[in-house]
């Protein structure tokens, strides 16, 4: 009887033992599963709210831009409505904001030409805000070719601004120099081209 018992226990002890190995070996890989698939998803939202993040600041900077535009246009706006009312009130207008109105001794005269070079005139008309008239008055103040525009230094341009009558603060207003430069490197834009073709003046 006792032979019967010590091997029941022994068995119950062995069978113990083996449950409890079984338990371990199951835990062990549900556990070890578990944390491969927090892993990925961990990773998975580290990137989401590193993506947030970036898009955060990035709206920031966009914000911050728009604000600057927006200031630069409305001082834009400003100066053209002073500008304007200048004009209707017959006014002098300060077109290099030098404190002081324009004269035709302001600034300093650019080199000019008595004739275009042997080639011909550049067509200044290929800059926007130059129409026929106008390129007609450059003629007369000696300005032909790209060249000498895009050379034109601040104190130059308030000259050629003050001395354009009848368009007065135009090489200032409408950016020659900056398309000069452009057109004198042989480069261009849509308005030159179509300036070309005949599509801008008759």
């Amino acid at each position: 009887m006792f032979k019967e018992w010590g091997f029941l226990i022994t068995e119950m002890v062995f069978l113990l033992i083996l449950a409890a190995l079984l338990g371990l070996v199951v835990g062990w890989i549900v556990w070890g599963r578990a944390r491969d698939v927090d892993a990925p998803e961990s990773r998975a939202l580290a990137r989401l709210r590193a993506d947030l993040e970036a898009c955060r600041v990035s709206g920031q900077a966009k914000d911050q831009r728009i604000g600057e535009l927006e200031s630069r246009l409305t001082n834009s706006n400003d100066k053209i409505l002073a500008a304007a009312a200048a004009l209707v009130d017959g006014d002098e207008i300060d077109f290099d904001g030098d404190g002081s109105p324009e004269g035709t001794g302001e600034g300093a005269k650019p080199a000019v030409l008595a004739g275009p070079r042997e080639g011909g005139a550049d067509d200044l008309k290929k800059i926007r805000g130059v129409g026929p008239k106008l390129e007609q008055l450059c003629h007369a103040l000696g300005v032909y070719h790209f060249d000498q525009i895009a050379g034109w230094s601040d104190q130059e341009v308030a000259w050629v601004d003050a001395n354009l009558e009848g368009f007065k603060g135009r090489v200032t207003r409408d950016g020659w120099v900056a398309q000069a430069r452009v057109l004198a490197g042989g480069g261009g834009t849509a308005f030159p081209r179509r300036v070309d073709e005949g599509d801008v003046y008759d």
